[in-house]
């Protein structure tokens, strides 16, 4: 068992007055986070995969609502987008029954939070849960180890079916791109044509690290622009990808409207276009080490509850610094390398323009990239 850091997060909440909604990709562990949670609390679930479950919730009115619920106190609602008219029924519950604290999970954010947005209006805790964060995967492994399976990890991910499939993470990450992936948000999303959405992630995943231009995608891809961007937002609301937009405030020539594409997890990325060669091997190990900082800084910040915007840097003249983040009205200024270097070179005009430091990160230095700042 892999604890995870949410865990607590959530038990704080609980009895509060208020529904607690995790949402995430399929297989991240939702359901085994909150089942943990409820191991030794009686509670009444319902599988939204179930037809059955969901057809006892798809139309229910307050009084049979009562006497489902009988004297139960728990209610966990599982898959909660695929029950119809599930933000009425999840109203009701938290409106009529106050005495009942309701946690309900989903893997389709823009499903579930369409459907309870409105509904749950302050009367929700919304998380999300990312595939295994580094801190989690330390606590699990120890410091020693969990370094040790760093090149690993880059390689296969953080999804935790992988981590405890050794030796055969290859085939659970294809198995997870194939089954659940695709058939996922083809489903959700009304997409017809899944050749396209095919093209489309193996385009993104080839442009790892590069700024990406949705005119371009349209043209490898063979659609118009606006299908790309339409499927882009579906594809970062099921959690597989995320933009990195960029950063400009003073100089004329700052690179002002692009925006790079990383994957929440690099095993699901690799699995995408079928490579999962050694690191050594490799020539995006710069991409790939990039993604895992941004990918692990972004669960950080979303754990720790932190409301940073977060950018890249680059110039007409090919200036470039790799990640900052702004939170309070600070600057804070990273440049990714793999290997140590004794000498990085780092945009002057960055510096004089900005007054800002620059923090070198490396596969020496990254633990405390990944750490709660102080």
């Amino acid at each position: 068992m892999i604890n995870r850091v949410l865990e607590e997060n959530i038990k704080n909440k609980m009895g509060k007055g208020k529904a607690l909604v995790l949402i995430g990709a399929r297989q991240t562990g939702k359901t085994t986070l909150i089942q943990n949670i409820l191991a030794k609390a009686p509670h009444l679930f319902f599988n939204g995969d179930d037809p059955k479950d969901r057809a006892t919730l798809e139309e229910i009115n307050t009084e049979e609502l009562r006497s489902l619920l009988g004297n139960h106190k728990t209610v966990f609602i599982d898959e909660a987008q695929r029950i119809a008219n599930i933000g009425l029924t999840l109203k009701l519950i938290t409106d009529q029954f106050k005495d009942v604290q309701l946690l309900v999970s989903g893997s389709s954010a823009f499903e579930l939070s369409n459907r309870t947005n409105e509904s749950l209006a302050g009367r929700k805790w919304e998380y999300c849960l990312y595939p295994i964060c580094w801190k989690e995967f330390e606590h699990y492994l120890g410091y020693k180890e969990a370094v040790k399976q760093l090149h690993l990890r880059l390689i296969y991910g953080f999804y935790p079916d992988v981590i405890n499939s050794i030796g055969n993470e290859a085939e659970v990450l294809k198995q997870l791109v194939s089954s659940v992936l695709y058939k996922d948000i083809l489903a959700a999303g009304g997409i017809r044509k899944p050749d396209v959405l095919e093209k489309l992630l193996k385009a993104i995943a080839l442009q790892l690290g590069s700024e990406v231009s949705y005119n371009e995608l349209a043209q490898l891809v063979g659609v118009d622009k606006n299908t790309i961007s339409t499927y882009i937002g579906l594809l970062e609301q099921s959690f597989i990808i995320f933009r990195l937009g960029s950063f400009s405030r003073n100089l004329r020539n700052e690179i002002k409207n692009n925006r790079k594409i990383y994957f929440y997890d690099t095993g699901i990325r690799n699995a995408i276009l079928g490579n999962f060669s050694p690191l050594d091997l490799r020539q995006d190990k710069g991409a790939l080490w990039e993604n895992f900082l941004l990918s692990e800084r972004l669960k950080l910040n979303h754990y720790r509850g932190s409301m940073a915007n977060t950018y890249f840097w680059r110039t007409t003249e090919q200036q470039e610094i790799d990640y900052i983040e702004e939170e309070n009205g600070k600057l804070k200024i990273f440049e990714f390398k793999w290997l140590k270097k004794t000498k990085t070179k780092i945009p002057i005009t960055f510096t004089k323009a900005y007054q800002a430091e620059v923090k070198i990160i490396d596969s020496e230095n990254f633990i405390e990239f990944l750490s709660v700042p102080k």
